[in-house]
């Protein structure tokens, strides 16, 4: 145990020694070795970024997905997809490769389905089923998007009289076009407000006014709007005033927003009498007749 514990502290003094006696010559030639490179610039290899998994997986398949959906349904095109969404107001939400792929999955979602139900059916029927119900998947958000639209234009038109006494206004007070627009994006909020904000964008980065507003009806396709964009097109073409356009346009279409609501009222009473004769007469019915038909029944049994 002694001999070991000499031997070691034997080898620890001998490697201290050496240590001491070469750290002038190993300070020499490290000091050689930093003059020799001084000055050379030593570039790393940049090691490649890693890719988020939506990146590497999500993004590639969402594309063929998307390029799937476009030969089952070869009359659809990317720009009409992407025109679909701006009409909607889905265009920041949503891109045209993700709702096409939405298509494709909710199909193949309702195939599978179809399937699983239609087993107990057969083969023909589980194909059928198949079929049906993969056809319903892959037009379901096309007809979500219509649906947007729609509601989109309604709140559009109802907006639009209440804008155009804001334009008329601004006008009157002595803005221009453009900053009469931008004072409206200002203090209003809500879908034709957006409208108004892209059509003003589109200006200042140097379209022509009659391009913007033609866009403009282009992207809400109603009545209302065509006629206002077509107002303001002729209004420069032929130096009439402004001001005295906006409050016709105002006065125009608060009164057809006013007939569409009366034409809505008038149609409730119908739209009421499918619901009525399916549900509640039936049950009017029973109650009224039930006790007098069972009293017949026992009177003829008896």
């Amino acid at each position: 145990m002694l001999l070991t514990l000499a031997a070691l502290l034997l080898a620890g003094a001998v490697y201290l020694a050496g240590e001491v006696i070469t750290y002038p010559a190993r300070e020499r030639h490290q000091a050689l070795r930093r003059a020799s490179t001084y000055g050379r610039l030593r570039f790393q290899a940049a090691s490649p970024e890693r890719q988020r998994f939506s990146e590497r997986v999500v993004a590639p398949a969402a594309g063929r997905l998307a390029r799937l959906a476009l030969r089952v349904d070869p009359r659809v095109t990317v720009e009409s997809v992407g025109l679909r969404l701006l009409a909607a107001g889905m265009n920041r939400k949503l891109t045209p490769t993700t709702f096409l792929a939405a298509k494709a999955v909710l199909g193949g979602v309702g195939a599978l389905f179809g399937l699983l139900i239609g087993v107990s059916f057969g083969p023909l029927g589980a194909i059928g089923l198949a079929g049906l119900f993969a056809a319903g998947g892959f037009m379901l958000p096309g007809v979500w998007i219509s649906g947007k639209a729609r509601r989109r234009r309604d709140e559009i038109r109802s907006e639009l009289p209440d804008a155009l006494d804001l334009l008329a206004v601004s006008v009157e007070a002595g803005l221009g076009f453009d900053g009469a627009v931008a004072k409206l994006t200002e203090h209003m909020e809500g879908s034709l407000a957006e409208e108004f904000s892209l059509t003003l964008g589109q200006m200042r980065i140097g379209e022509s006014r009659q391009d913007a507003l033609k866009k403009f009806a282009e992207r809400v396709e109603t009545p209302e709007v065509g006629t206002f964009t077509r107002a303001i097109i002729q209004a420069d073409q032929l130096g009439i005033s402004l001001g005295r356009i906006l409050r016709l346009q105002a006065n125009d279409t608060r009164l057809k927003r006013q007939a569409a609501a009366e034409e809505k009222a008038m149609k409730a009473p119908i739209k009421m009498l499918f619901p009525t004769v399916l549900f509640i007469f039936p049950a009017m019915f029973i109650v009224i007749l039930g006790p007098a038909v069972m009293t017949l029944m026992k009177e003829f049994s008896g």
